[in-house]
């Protein structure tokens, strides 16, 4: 949690200072470009466009300053604010694992993630710390006290020590879906509207969501049409 606070307030001191510090990364790019012998353009721009950003611009440096590193420090910080800074307390509830010392965070830890009840999980954390000292047994890392942790007798301890191994693994969601418009986007289905393919994306990658045709149709129903959408259920 430390390590993300520190990344959010250096990026955001980033983003206050953008001009100077583009400035700098764009006279680095120009140096570049210039050994390479590649012309750094913008690209055409039209009075009315919605394909993409259109800014009214001077120079090459103000366009890719506003189309390009703006938005992206922008989402780069959206992100790190939704997947650690939203849920700090939640998180910092994990070091209770470690400590053995019951806190408010681990019981919002115990309420976001467990089913199970409090007051047995916080037994479970005690049984299992004094059983780690009489062993002389500390572990350093997570993985570690997965290994020491058994699922026999403190379901619950196993149970949030996972959670916190594969929490480091989250982003595989947006590397399922750039694999998923591989399949989906392909030269035979060119023509396919965005509002479709963001529909047909969302069913492949969440397939464990279930869907009822009786749903389908009572979308569908929503927009007015020439057909009567009609569901017959087997006798």
């Amino acid at each position: 949690m430390d390590l993300a606070e520190v990344s959010v307030t250096s990026i955001q001191g980033l983003r206050e200072n953008i001009n100077e510090e583009f400035n700098e990364l764009f006279k680095e790019a120009e140096k570049m470009a210039n050994i390479l012998d590649i012309t750094i353009s913008v690209k055409r721009l039209n009075k009315r466009s919605t394909r993409r950003a259109n800014p009214c611009v001077k120079d090459a440096n103000e366009y890719y300053r506003i189309t390009v590193v703006i938005p992206y420090i922008d989402y780069f910080i959206q992100q790190l604010n939704e997947r650690f800074m939203c849920h700090k307390n939640i998180f910092k509830g994990f070091q209770s694992l470690f400590s053995g010392l019951y806190s408010d965070e681990f019981g919002e830890l115990i309420t976001f993630y467990l089913d199970s009840d409090k007051n047995t999980v916080i037994a479970e954390l005690h049984l299992w710390h004094a059983l780690l000292e009489k062993n002389e047994q500390l572990p350093k890392n997570s993985l570690e006290a997965l290994r020491l942790c058994k699922n026999e007798i403190f379901s619950n301890i196993y149970s949030l020590l996972k959670i916190l191994c594969t929490l480091p693994v989250s982003t595989a969601t947006p590397e399922r879906t750039f694999s998923c418009l591989k399949r989906l986007k392909n030269y035979l289905s060119s023509t396919m509207t965005e509002t479709r393919l963001n529909g047909l994306t969302m069913l492949a990658v969440h397939k464990e969501v279930p869907i009822t045709a009786e749903e389908v149709l009572d979308e569908l129903a929503k927009k007015p049409r020439k057909l009567d959408f009609l569901f017959l259920k087997n006798m």
